[in-house]
């Protein structure tokens, strides 16, 4: 189908994949400015993943539109991210519980650290099926549930969290640009299941 929608416009495969690469990577910038209010990360990753969609349709959208998405996004979106932020302290808590030797304590941290990679899975999911009319609840429940029944996504989603995690590592501004690619892995994932 890139072939044919390539063919039509009168360019290669190869510049039309690259083109998509770069979008993703400037998305991804867009998403890091967009997430430093703090709570406006997830409606960050649903403009972010809603451009991404309107891009791959060849559908116009730029940073004005981005800009909007955000905007709608957060009236219901900042709640998850008071949540995000939330679990991240349960997480940073219980890391600390564990180093200081409490009975049990490998046990829960690996369980608090599975719920979190899981709570993590669910915002992007959720975030790529983010439109305007949606309402985040319904959203994260049904996120929720593919989360569980789509181990493989699944797996693929938390690979891209950790490849974010070890450019940051490694190259701290890299991870800025790694965002996109895993707002596109996130759209790639739940475009498996979306009816036909």
């Amino acid at each position: 189908m890139v072939q044919a929608r390539a063919r039509v416009r009168g360019e290669s495969v190869l510049a039309e994949r690259f083109a998509l690469f770069a979008e993703c990577l400037l998305t991804g910038v867009w998403i890091a400015v967009a997430s430093l209010g703090v709570l406006t990360w997830p409606a960050a990753l649903a403009a972010g993943t809603r451009h991404l969609r309107r891009r791959a349709a060849h559908r116009a959208g730029g940073a004005r539109e981005f800009t909007a998405d955000v905007r709608e996004a957060v009236r219901g979106g900042w709640a998850v991210g008071l949540a995000g932020w939330a679990a991240l302290g349960l997480a940073w808590f219980d890391v600390r519980a564990v180093r200081a030797g409490l009975p049990g304590g490998p046990l829960i941290g690996a369980v608090v650290l599975v719920a979190l990679l899981g709570f993590a899975v669910a915002v992007l999911r959720a975030a790529a099926r983010w439109t305007p009319d949606a309402r985040w609840r319904t959203l994260l429940a049904a996120a929720g549930r593919r989360t569980v029944l789509d181990p493989a996504g699944s797996l693929l989603l938390v690979a891209g969290l950790a490849v974010v995690g070890c450019s940051g590592w490694f190259v701290a501004p890299l991870a800025i640009p790694v965002l996109g690619a895993v707002a596109a892995a996130a759209v790639a994932v739940e475009e498996r299941h979306r009816p036909c």
